[in-house]
């Protein structure tokens, strides 16, 4: 059996621009991917702590240490500069893989500067 865990989390991003006449997707400074393990064109799930807004798109890789989260295309109407977001990417997981799984989370400050880092968490129950 596989299950549908969270693999991925940037908690609290700033929202820098939005973009309506754009393609789709959300940019994010690569540097923030590589920390918690995004790839370009992974779907994502964003969560808008302002306005409530849930939904998906996919990752474009932005330019590193710029602190970018932008949202394009139909994304830029689900929010607006300066909103808070979360951004989280799930995966499947064996049990095996399971018994060594550890998301990768941080948390953001006003500027996308990463504050905390969950490296280390208890592992699930075994059964």
């Amino acid at each position: 059996m596989l299950h549908s865990m969270l693999k991925s989390k940037l908690h609290r991003a700033r929202v820098t621009d939005a973009n309506l006449d754009y393609e789709g997707s959300l940019t994010i400074d690569r540097l923030l991917m590589a920390e918690v393990g995004l790839l370009p064109f992974e779907k994502i799930k964003i969560y808008n702590i302002n306005n409530g807004e849930r939904f998906d798109t996919y990752v474009i890789e932005g330019e590193a240490g710029s602190g970018v989260i932008a949202l394009n295309g139909a994304a830029a109407r689900k929010g607006m500069k300066n909103d808070l977001i979360i951004i989280v990417s799930y995966a499947l997981y064996s049990e095996e893989e399971l018994k060594s799984y550890q998301p990768r989370i941080v948390v953001l400050d006003a500027n996308n500067s990463i504050v905390k880092r969950f490296d280390a968490v208890h592992p699930p129950p075994t059964r």
